[in-house]
């Protein structure tokens, strides 16, 4: 097992902790990584590295994501086939909860491990709102429920290494982003139960609360903007359709088609990572395959709120409410997960190919 702590101006939190883990485990082998915190601070990385851990880093602040992806590499190549424990420099994590989440990541598995908390008791209010946000809007776009979306406690088996170092991002928004993509990537994620730890109102934290938010979220609210873009245009079209033919049928399938198409080069383009691994045309092919199939869900779901006497509008946004969810599922997982160099080839000399057979090197297929 390998202890991995980022750790930008940290304070006597970072010493104390990294005694508490010698304590416990005499043998166990701590990387840090400096996240450029100056001058200022290389008495603590010294004390650090006194205590026998591996100090590595750069001499201008690049996040955390950055800290952990250095980390990752510096793993890879010198201490390498060891599963990785990440934890904070701040105190939030016990060495006990460590060594739980080291307990429960297997050798082989492909299975992150999250240490959740339940956040009860005295927790700062920002921390709170931030993670209940977080993990309603996660559970929105992705349909899954993870109860700790934010946590720094995390535990990697070592052959997700490589996959670790290839996700986008290099502040917060890296770990959101790690457990959007573990799924599609062929990744499980399970949870171990830790402790709810806030040490002076988390004073200790370096977290931005506008900007920081903005980057974490960035993923989800992208994916959410090109989905209200193509409702206005289908609500648009859908209104005068429905003025013009008086043809229920004929607004439904024309404003489709027509948002459709707005809401696929968004998709590909800007919203998902990977968007444009695959051809146009094998990513068109599927895209308007699931439109297809939305299309027949949306067109039922509208008919039976107008067979129940809700008029168009709002039956029409309450359809797209309810088919939001799907959608954002199947785009990432099949239509715009990550595609490699040959499958693409595969795909582009014929698009109607499985969309599941593409996968990632290092990764279960799905």
């Amino acid at each position: 097992m390998i202890i991995l702590i980022p750790a930008y101006q940290p304070d006597q939190q970072l010493p104390a902790l990294i005694r508490s883990i010698r304590d416990a485990e005499p043998w166990a082998t701590v990387v840090v990584v400096d996240d450029g915190s100056g001058p200022g601070y290389k008495d603590v990385f010294d004390g650090v590295k006194a205590l026998g851990c591996h100090v590595i880093g750069y001499s201008l602040n690049r996040g955390k994501g950055f800290a952990l992806k250095t980390g990752f590499g510096f793993i890879a190549d010198h201490l390498p086939d060891r599963n990785v424990v990440c934890a904070d420099s701040d105190g939030q994590h016990t060495i006990v909860d460590i060594l739980r989440v080291a307990a429960a990541v297997q050798p082989g598995s492909p299975a992150l491990v999250l240490g959740t908390r339940n956040f009860t008791g005295n927790v700062p209010a920002r921390s709170k709102f931030g993670n209940s946000a977080t993990r309603l809007l996660f559970r929105l776009v992705t349909g899954e429920r993870i109860s700790d979306t934010q946590t720094g406690l995390r535990g990697y088996p070592a052959a997700m290494l490589p996959w670790l170092r290839s996700v986008r991002g290099e502040r917060y928004e890296y770990e959101l982003n790690l457990l959007l993509e573990a799924k599609p990537a062929g990744y499980l994620i399970n949870t171990v139960d830790i402790a709810t730890v806030y040490l002076d109102h988390n004073s200790g934290s370096h977290f931005r609360p506008v900007a920081d938010s903005v980057r974490i979220y960035a993923p989800l609210l992208k994916f959410l903007a090109s989905s209200f873009t193509a409702f206005v245009v289908d609500t648009v079209v859908f209104l005068l359709l429905a003025l013009v033919t008086d043809s229920l049928l004929l607004a439904v399938v024309g404003a489709r088609a027509v948002s459709s198409v707005v809401n696929f080069l968004a998709n590909r383009r800007v919203v998902f990572e990977h968007g444009r691994d695959r051809p146009a045309a094998a990513a068109g092919v599927r895209y308007f395959g699931l439109v297809l199939v939305l299309l027949a869900a949306n067109y039922g779901l509208i008919s039976a709120l107008d067979a129940l006497s809700v008029s168009a509008l709002p039956a029409k946004i309450l359809a797209e409410i309810a088919l939001l969810a799907v959608s954002y599922v199947v785009q990432q997982r099949f239509l715009f997960s990550r595609c490699t160099a040959r499958s693409a080839a595969r795909e582009a000399e014929n698009p109607s190919l499985d969309p599941g057979r593409g996968h990632h090197p290092g990764t279960l297929r799905r």
